[in-house]
């Protein structure tokens, strides 16, 4: 499956289980979006829809959503469950591609801040 040619390849990969009914879920897809941007090259950023792939779902013991798993050389290394504000997603990317990132215009932001600003 695309799933295993992708996440569990090897390297960093971050994979947010989401479903199209689930509001959060939709609030944090434009922040996975805009990580695969900045992220390219260095990690492995995608979604997985929880409808359509239930058999992943179960396999990685994903029970709500959104979840955001991250995998390192095809090994779960952290799950992180409900919605994340985008500075703390990458502190853990960067904690395990081990590269540095200078997000400035992220720090001083709170997270209903954040979601805020994906909004339209």
């Amino acid at each position: 499956s695309n799933f295993q040619e992708s996440a569990l390849a090897g390297g960093v990969s971050v994979v947010d289980f989401w479903a199209e009914w689930c509001g959060p879920c939709r609030l944090i897809g434009p922040i996975i979006e805009d990580l695969a941007t900045e992220y390219e090259g260095k990690a492995t950023i995608g979604k997985v829809n929880v409808d359509d792939n239930p058999e992943v779902s179960l396999k990685y013991g994903v029970r709500s959503i959104p979840t955001i798993l991250i995998i390192k050389d095809g090994e779960v290394v952290d799950k992180q469950l409900n919605l994340l504000s985008i500075a703390f997603i990458i502190q853990i990317i960067e904690k395990r591609v081990s590269a540095t990132l200078a997000a400035p215009c992220f720090e001083d932001l709170t997270p209903l801040e954040e979601i805020n600003k994906y909004k339209e």
